[in-house]
């Protein structure tokens, strides 16, 4: 089933409305949507390189829109519906949600920017983060950073490198985006104890 949809989600890089697809597939995967938006963005990047960060900003709108959305869906739908939630939202459980919530009291701005740089489901943060009432400053802030980051980086290897990078990119980016990610984080530990 994902690997239809993946390819339907693919099928719209070279439509005329591609643009608007991949805002709202960047849009609904913050809240509900099981592919990520990196696949569309990375087809659209391909096929016209000089539109990369153009569609990496498209894409980083719609996320953190989509973001802002599932905030507000945990903020003020988590008591009549945290069990919809647990059901049919990918990845999301109550362990999850625990986890979750136990991270946001100590590590706020690192667990959203880890959420939304690396590969992990960004919907699943988003909900919980609303749920767990995070300070939206924070939340925000982590969110444009994170997603402006991981869909620049994107945008810039395919501007730099063009369909040359299609099989590094398909390898190696999520280690990629966990090696920064760790490097952020120990930056961030470091600067807080010194």
């Amino acid at each position: 089933m994902f690997r239809r949809l993946y390819d339907w989600v693919i099928s719209w890089a070279d439509k005329q409305y591609a643009s608007y697809a991949l805002f709202l597939v960047a849009f609904t995967e913050a809240t509900i949507f099981p592919i990520p938006p990196d696949v569309l963005l990375l087809a659209m990047a391909l096929g016209a390189p000089k539109k990369a960060f153009k569609f990496a900003i498209i894409c980083t709108l719609g996320s953190v829109l989509g973001a802002l959305l599932g905030y507000y869906m945990g903020w003020g739908l988590w008591g009549m519906m945290d069990n919809w939630f647990y059901l049919y939202i990918p990845g999301f459980s109550e362990t999850v949600f625990l986890e979750l919530s136990n991270s946001f009291k100590s590590n706020t701005f690192i667990t959203i920017f880890t959420a939304g740089f690396t590969p992990i489901p960004f919907k699943v943060f988003t909900i919980a983060a609303g749920a767990a009432i995070v300070p939206i400053f924070i939340f925000l802030l982590a969110s444009i950073l994170s997603r402006g980051l991981r869909y620049g980086i994107l945008a810039l290897l395919i501007y730099k490198f063009g369909s040359n990078i299609k099989n590094w990119i398909d390898k190696y980016f999520n280690l990629m985006t966990w090696a920064i990610t760790g490097l952020i984080v120990i930056i961030i530990i470091f600067l807080n104890y010194h």
